[in-house]
């Protein structure tokens, strides 16, 4: 190997570099889902049942169909590159990371995804505008700080910050 050859790709290599496309690609499949369901919240017509229905069908197949999956692949290709790199191991911001990964994923799925609250959204919306606009605002609520736990994620995989322990 002459000293300006670019290294070699080993199978470790690939696979460190394929687990991170894959998590920062589900990454913006999770964000973009989250702004989607935002976008629905704020905007869907509570003054049509038949619309505010249609707007909570397109709701929960986004939650079901990009945001739970998208969000499962974030979780796992972080915890496999957690695993496949020695420097990870050790470093504090990497396990808080993925700490909040897991804590937004559960999240994620209590609420975002649930098909019961889907029903009782539905369920308000044609009986009691007041119960529909307290669901709603704990909704957009929930969105907007899982919104807030994947920013700081962002940033602690950028900032990389030294947190380390010491046990005495």
């Amino acid at each position: 190997m002459t000293p300006d050859a670019p290294p070699r790709m080993t199978a470790k290599r690939a696979w460190r570099g394929g687990a991170k496309v894959l998590h920062e690609l589900a990454s913006i499949g999770f964000g973009g889902g989250l702004a989607a369901c935002l976008l629905i919240n704020l905007l869907a017509d509570r003054s049509s049942p038949v619309a505010f229905a249609a707007a909570r069908q397109v709701y929960a197949g986004i939650a079901n169909y990009l945001l739970v999956p998208s969000m499962a692949v974030v979780v796992v290709s972080g915890l496999l590159a957690l695993a496949a790199t020695r420097g990870y191991i050790d470093a504090g911001w990497a396990w808080l990371k993925a700490l909040l990964g897991i804590t937004v994923f559960e999240a994620t799925l209590m609420v975002v995804g649930s098909a019961s609250r889907q029903a009782e959204l539905l369920a308000a919306a044609s009986a009691d505008p007041a119960q529909l606009a307290t669901l709603l605002r704990s909704e957009r609520n929930t969105l907007l700080l899982l919104i807030a736990l994947c920013a700081v994620n962002v940033v602690l995989a950028v900032w990389r910050p030294r947190l380390t322990w010491r046990v005495r």
